[in-house]
């Protein structure tokens, strides 16, 4: 492996996946004095400070991929470009946790426009045994063990009931999730911090131009850069039974380990609007040069609903 209920605001906030959301304002880009430095605010919450402060370089280069190890075999008949590492997008992160037996483990994230302002989009199953952990954190823009953007720890996860129900398996095509981020330590929330990108609805399988970022698994001395990838997406129906569903999927070279989470991304006239994240079939794929992701649909509008109104986010025990 790689890497609910109904609501009453579900057709706006619908439309707003569907990237009809003119009527929010835009996040700017923030400047590197105001949204690369923390500032520590009176207003500043504890626990971003805490976070920040746990999550050296050295803690964040052992952190190790949330997924399992990924075999080889061959790439089919798709398109694969290669991937490149970059120093990645404000907009793209990765979140970082501690485990039950005490390893830091790590999985992308992005961060989509929302008018609470605070949330990200990444896979289900990177976060499913994540969500009682206190150091739980999100680090946009992470590269080389740095955090140009700071920590912003995570208030809540969204995952949809089906998927705790069904597991990664038979629950594939809902392996995603949305969460609720708590302020920096200068109070201030991470949309307005580093920007937005539309998430997207029944976005269509065919897309000749998406941008896959992920990152990969790394050594303790090698803090990596994400990798960057242009190519074009088509749809994949599961012939297995027990991953049953239709997927986005793509071909990139060198999508290894950890790279669970990252997001399709296609061009929108003000940035990009995200179409899917690495998981889903096999959570992901089963070789590092084809990756998959579960299809949007109405089930992550409802989500997105109930992510932005704070509905209490559902769980194991929930029925």
């Amino acid at each position: 492996m790689r890497r609910s209920r109904s609501s009453r605001a579900l057709p706006a906030l619908s439309a707003l996946l569907l990237g009809l959301s003119a009527c929010l304002t835009q996040a700017p880009a923030a400047d590197a004095d105001a949204a690369g430095r923390l500032s520590g605010h009176d207003g500043a919450s504890s626990t971003a400070v805490a976070d920040d402060a746990y999550w050296t370089a050295q803690r964040m280069r052992a952190a190790r991929p949330q997924d399992d190890a990924l075999p080889a075999s061959p790439a089919g008949s798709l398109p694969v470009p290669p991937s490149h590492p970059f120093p990645g997008l404000p907009q793209v992160g990765t979140f970082f946790w501690t485990d039950g037996q005490n390893q830091a483990r790590s999985c992308g994230a992005t961060v989509v426009r929302s008018p609470v302002r605070d949330l990200v989009i990444s896979a289900g199953h990177c976060l499913i045994h994540a969500g009682a952990k206190e150091d739980l954190a999100f680090v946009p823009m992470y590269h080389d063990g740095l955090k140009p953007y700071g920590v912003f720890p995570v208030r809540t996860i969204y995952i949809d009931q089906r998927y705790y129900t069904l597991g990664s398996g038979k629950g594939a095509r809902w392996d995603y999730s949305l969460s609720r981020l708590e302020p920096r330590a200068d109070g201030r929330e991470v949309q307005d911090v580093v920007g937005a990108f539309d998430l997207m609805a029944y976005p269509g399988y065919v897309h000749r131009s998406v941008r896959l970022i992920g990152y990969p698994g790394y050594s303790d001395t090698t803090g990596p850069e994400p990798l960057d990838c242009w190519s074009s997406t088509r749809r994949y129906t599961s012939t297995d039974p027990n991953a049953p569903g239709d997927f986005l999927e793509i071909g990139c070279a060198g999508y290894v380990d950890g790279t669970s989470g990252g997001p399709f991304l296609v061009r929108e006239a003000h940035g990009f609007g995200v179409i899917g994240v690495i998981g889903g079939y096999h959570t992901g794929g089963d070789t590092p040069d084809i990756s998959y992701s579960a299809y949007f649909t109405a089930d992550l509008a409802q989500l997105y609903a109930h992510a932005v109104h704070g509905d209490p986010p559902a769980g194991p025990a929930a029925s």
